[in-house]
C-alpha cells in the first residue's frame, strides 16, 4: 500500500528509475522494521540476566551508583545471580505469561538471598540479610564440649556452610538458665529455613549431669557434637585462662596434686576432672545413641581443619562445602584460619584469646598426668571406638 501511495503522488508512471528507487527504499524500510520487531520480542521473551548485569556496571556518576546498589540484583555474587536467574526462569514457566519475570525475580531473590549462607556470612561479612527470612526453632544440634578443646573453632568454621545458622554467644541453657524455659531458649536461636539446622555451643553441658536428660526431653534426636583434647594438654590451657584472668592463684602443680610426693591427682578440680572424658560420655548414653554423638579431634582441628569439617559435615548430613579452600595456617597463633571475606580486607582468625602460649609445667608433673589420665583414655577409646593416640 505504500508503495502504491508513493509511486503515485511523487513519480510519474513513466519514470522507471525512479520506481526502481521508490521500490527499494520501501522495501529497505519493511525490512529494518522487521528486524526490530524480532529484536524487541526476543528481548522481553528470553532471559534478561545480561541487562541486570550490565545494570549493575559501576559508573563514575556517584549519584548513578547509589541508585545501582539498591538493586538487590546488584548486591550478589555472581554464583548466585546465576541461580537466581534459573530460579527466576523456573518461576516463569510454572506461572505462565500471567505471572511477570520481575514478580519471579521478586520471589527467586528470596529463596537464593536466604539459602546462600556461605555468600552471606562468608562473602558478606554475617548472617543479617538471612534473618530477614524463616523461623525461629529450637536447634538441631548442639556442640556440647569441652572447655578449651576447640569448640569455638569448630562453631566459627561450621558456620561458613550455606544449611548452617548458629547461636554466636553462649545461652547455657542447659545448666545455668533451664529456668527461663524453651521459649526464652527458641528466642535466641537465629530464623532458620526448614532446609537448615540451627545450632549452639556450650561446652559446659558435656560435664553437667543434668543436661543430657534436658536435652533429650527437647528432643531425643539432637543431634551432639563433643570436641576432645589430650586432656594433659587441655588441663594446662585451661589454667593457662584461668591465670589470664586471676595472677593470683595458686600454681598448676598445687592445683593438680592432692599429695605431689604420691602423686595423687585431686579429682576434684575441674580443670582435672573435665578431662576424664569417659566419665562423663558414660552419663550422655543413658538419654542418647552413640550414634547421635560425633567426637571431633582437637588436635586434627589444628593440623587438618578441613578433614575434620568435612566429617563433621558427614555427621549433619550437609554437603561438605566447608573445604580446605577456606583455610591457611596462621603461624603466629598456631592456629588455622579462615581466607579474607570478599567484603574484608583482613583474614578471619579466631580471638587474642586463643592460640595463646601455655604456662611452663615441669615434665614430671606432664608425665604424671599422662599416666593418671591413661587408663580413661583408654576406656573412652574402646567406648568411641577411635584411639586418639594421646598416650
Amino acid at each position: 500500500m505504500a508503495y502504491r501511495v508513493l509511486s503515485s503522488r511523487i513519480v510519474s508512471s513513466s519514470n522507471k528509475l525512479s520506481r526502481r528507487f521508490i521500490f527499494i527504499f520501501t522495501l529497505s524500510l519493511s525490512f529494518t522494521y522487521l528486524c526490530y520487531s524480532v529484536l524487541f520480542c526476543s528481548g522481553t521473551i528470553m532471559p534478561n540476566q545480561r541487562f541486570e548485569e550490565h545494570r549493575c556496571i559501576r559508573t563514575k556518576n556517584a549519584g548513578s551508583k547509589k541508585l545501582l546498589q539498591k538493586s538487590p540484583f546488584c548486591s550478589l555474587s555472581e554464583d548466585t545471580k546465576v541461580r537466581l536467574d534459573e530460579a527466576a526462569d523456573v518461576g516463569l514457566s510454572r506461572q505462565g505469561t500471567s505471572f511477570s519475570r520481575n514478580q519471579s525475580e521478586h520471589l527467586a531473590i528470596q529463596t537464593v538471598h536466604a539459602r546462600s549462607m556461605d555468600t552471606a556470612h562468608f562473602k558478606l561479612g554475617n548472617n543479617s540479610n538471612a534473618q530477614k527470612y524463616g523461623n525461629k526453632k529450637l536447634p538441631n544440634a548442639l556442640i556440647v564440649g569441652v572447655k578449651k578443646g576447640g569448640t569455638r573453632a569448630v562453631l566459627e568454621f561450621i558456620r561458613i556452610h550455606p544449611d548452617v545458622r548458629a547461636v554466636g554467644t553462649e545461652p547455657h541453657f542447659f545448666d545455668r538458665n533451664y529456668d527461663k524455659g524453651l521459649d526464652w531458649y527458641r528466642g535466641l536461636m537465629p530464623r532458620t529455613l526448614d532446609s537448615q539446622i540451627t545450632m549452639e555451643k556450650t561446652p559446659s553441658y558435656f560435664v553437667t549431669r543434668e543436661a543430657p536428660p534436658r536435652i533429650a526431653s527437647m528432643s531425643r534426636e539432637t543431634k551432639l557434637i563433643v570436641v576432645v583434647r589430650n586432656p594433659v594438654t587441655r588441663a594446662i590451657s585451661d589454667y593457662t585462662q584461668t591465670l589470664s584472668k586471676k595472677p593470683d592463684i595458686p600454681t598448676f602443680e598445687e592445683l593438680v596434686f592432692k599429695n605431689r610426693s604420691l602423686g595423687v591427682v585431686d579429682t576434684s578440680w575441674n580443670a582435672i576432672r573435665i578431662g576424664m572424658y569417659i566419665l562423663h560420655l558414660e552419663n550422655w548414653l543413658q538419654y542418647f545413641r552413640l550414634s547421635q554423638i560425633h567426637f571431633v579431634s582437637g588436635e586434627r582441628l589444628i593440623t587438618d581443619p578441613a578433614g575434620e569439617l568435612g566429617r563433621v559435615q558427614d555427621f549433619l548430613g550437609l554437603k561438605r562445602i566447608v573445604t580446605d579452600k577456606h583455610f591457611y595456617f596462621n603461624k603466629t597463633k598456631g592456629f588455622p584460619c579462615l581466607k579474607k571475606p570478599e567484603s574484608s580486607s583482613l583474614p578471619r582468625c579466631l580471638g587474642k584469646s586463643k592460640g595463646r602460649t601455655h604456662v611452663q609445667i615441669d615434665r614430671d608433673v606432664i608425665e604424671q598426668l599422662q599416666d593418671f589420665y591413661r587408663p580413661f583414655n583408654i576406656k573412652f577409646y574402646e567406648m568411641v571406638g577411635h584411639d586418639f593416640r594421646w598416650d
